[in-house]
């Protein structure tokens, strides 16, 4: 029993230090894109596109590798993932122009998306059915959380030392040195080789329709529901929140490290969701959750604010929807049976893609029109209202689809 509980913690541990590389690398293009403008003499819109790019990546290789995942094993998916994207990384410090970043972030995001799902399900794997919603999110937001947090306090410290490439340097290194470790030392999931040898591994992956069937279709149509609303909040806000503080009149610094505040408040968000859900229940708090961010993103934007002020909603708008989006995919990755964990989990992360696609470019087209800044994040905060209304008919799915 020691020596498995051994490999558990291992296994996490090396999940968790996955996903922290994926929030480094992937938040680092939002705290470096002042410094990328300024360099390189472009309109602030110009980054929209390659916001993007990474998010177009993100939804194929999250629905592809899920499939891959479920077929071949969740061990050489994630190895394979993480070598790409640091890789793609180490390139995007060596553009020099938007096309170049354009064509590597979307090559980066290929590879984020194909280790989230990944993780997801071999994280679930190796917890118990009791801890299995709370080990989820817990590791995802020291991994992923606070890796984009880290990020922020990297690039505040090392763009103005050594310049934006930098920052691109250091992540896609530390990725390379994570990607060697879990090939020396992560475990496969032991339910899914259990699985593999019951069915003689004859399965031919998971189709999508498997998904809708056995009273599935409600929960899975209102995940997906869930992911588009809610990645759109929480890539247009942390793409676009440190141009608009910066051009509110704070340094680059000052607006980097407003922005880690987003990043911060997810963390901390999601130990209080966490605790909260065990006591209430995942659908309750996630309503509450959600409903919360709505006013909290509207306020943003809201003219006049004090330093301190703006700081607060930025912490509790990050609390509430990064913090939702881990629990959104905990609930997934607790609905979806074995067979097709990984399949279910990456499917709502890349339907969910199209809103972190959409998000960045519609803040981009907004600010290129001229839009007031209270106007961008009151529209910011409609589909968060939307995502309350779909988790409060989770409740009603989950009970028929049961």
């Amino acid at each position: 029993m020691a020596a498995i509980a051994g490999v558990q913690v291992g296994a996490f541990i090396l999940c968790g230090a996955c996903l922290f590389m994926v929030g480094f690398d992937w938040q680092a293009m939002g705290y470096v894109a002042p410094a990328i403008v300024g360099d390189l003499n472009i309109p602030n819109s110009a980054l929209g596109p390659v916001f993007g790019a990474a998010n177009v990546g993100f939804s194929i290789g999250a629905v592809l590798a899920g499939m891959l995942a479920d077929k071949i094993g969740r061990r050489p998916v994630l190895i394979g993932a993480t070598v790409w994207f640091a890789v793609a990384t180490l390139f995007v410090a060596g553009a020099a122009s938007v096309r170049d970043m354009l064509a590597l972030r979307f090559l980066s995001g290929i590879g984020f998306g194909s280790v989230v799902p990944t993780v997801t399900a071999l994280a679930g794997e190796y917890s118990s059915p009791q801890t299995r919603i709370t080990t989820i999110m817990v590791m995802t937001t020291l991994g992923m959380n606070g890796g984009a947090m880290t990020g922020g306090l990297a690039s505040a410290w090392l763009i103005p030392r050594f310049g934006w490439p930098a920052v691109f340097y250091v992540g896609g290194a530390a990725a390379l040195c994570i990607g060697a470790l879990m090939f020396l030392r992560l475990p496969e999931s032991m339910p899914f080789l259990v699985l593999r040898t019951a069915t003689a591994d004859s399965r031919k992956g998971v189709p999508l329709g498997d998904l809708f069937r056995e009273g599935r279709a409600a929960a899975t149509t209102l995940l997906w529901i869930l992911n588009f609303m809610n990645l759109l909040i929480v890539h247009l806000v942390a793409s676009w929140l440190p141009t608009v503080v910066r051009e509110a009149g704070y340094s680059i610094s000052a607006a980097v490290l407003i922005a880690t505040v987003f990043q911060i408040g997810g963390v901390i968000g999601t130990f209080t969701l966490a605790w909260l859900i065990g006591r209430r229940g995942l659908v309750p708090v996630l309503i509450v959750s959600l409903t919360v961010t709505c006013g909290a993103v509207a306020l943003i934007g809201q003219p006049g604010l004090s330093a301190a002020a703006l700081i607060a909603a930025v912490f509790v708008a990050g609390s509430c929807v990064i913090g939702s989006q881990i629990g959104i995919n905990a609930l997934a990755a607790t609905f979806y049976p074995t067979s097709m964990r990984s399949s279910g989990v990456g499917w709502g992360l890349g339907i969910g893609r199209a809103g972190a696609i959409v998000g960045p470019v519609i803040g981009g087209e907004l600010i290129r029109l001229q839009w007031p800044t209270n106007q961008i994040f009151l529209a910011a905060a409609m589909p968060a209202a939307i995502s309350s209304m779909a988790m409060f008919s989770m409740r009603r799915a989950l009970v028929r689809d049961g």
